[in-house]
């Protein structure tokens, strides 16, 4: 058993919360045990310039943690770390998205980090996309999409580990401030993958334990993307 009392596949208790934001065309609260982000989808009638006329959309997203999501104040400034997480968070998105059939429009996600206690960047693509996924239901529901077809299945991301030689699923900071490996996974609920960042922060990892991580991390996918699917309905 871990210090939180779970299985080494075991996600912390899960909570997505959708409609949180009034006024975003989709949001969603996601809680993954103390970590916390508010994930809202806004729509422009427009693509970048370098877009348009090409009859596709576009999906762009940011990141942030506020000030007070850790235990001590961090600035506004999303920094280095805060601009490669949105790149990873907006690389995500656009495959579950059909870009051709949402048109020349602009679905901006912003991921804030409310309280953070380990895995930010994935809680942030799993909550993400279900405010997309709630947008484009909006779209359809205005008659600016004919139907849903510009959704594509859930895309959900965990992360994985090495810690005192365990492989273990969805860390918080406690482990991950301590793990032999920390990884995080992108993919889909048929085990498809789309990006995986791994590290070893002590020493090295062999095959074995990549394998393992890898199937792990695909059994988290599936659950988170099993809870995204029974809060669109």
């Amino acid at each position: 058993m871990r210090a939180d009392g779970r299985r080494p596949d075991q996600l912390r208790p899960l909570e997505i919360i959708p409609h949180y934001q009034k006024h975003a065309e989709g949001s969603a609260l996601i809680k993954l045990g103390d970590t916390w982000v508010l994930c809202a989808a806004s729509v422009e009638e427009k693509v970048p310039a370098w877009m348009a006329g090409k009859g596709k959309g576009w999906l762009t997203a940011e990141y942030a943690m506020l000030p007070r999501s850790t235990h001590t104040r961090t600035s506004r400034d999303p920094g280095g770390r805060g601009k490669e997480i949105q790149r990873l968070i907006g690389r995500s998105l656009r495959a579950a998205v059909d870009l051709t059939a949402l048109g020349e429009r602009t679905i901006n996600v912003d991921c804030d980090v409310l309280c953070a206690d380990g895995g930010t960047r994935v809680a942030s693509i799993t909550g993400a996309w279900v405010a997309l996924a709630l947008a484009i239901a909006r779209l359809v529901e205005t008659g600016k999409l004919k139907d849903r077809s510009a959704l594509m299945p859930p895309v959900a991301a965990v992360s994985v580990g090495v810690v005192g030689g365990m492989v273990v699923l969805d860390l918080p900071f406690l482990e991950d401030s301590k793990a032999d490996v920390d990884m995080n996974v992108v993919g889909g609920e048929d085990g498809a993958l789309i990006e995986v960042q791994g590290t070893a922060e002590r020493g090295t990892f062999d095959r074995k334990q990549l394998d393992a991580m890898l199937d792990l991390a695909a059994v988290g996918i599936k659950q988170l993307a099993l809870a995204q699917r029974r809060v669109i309905g």
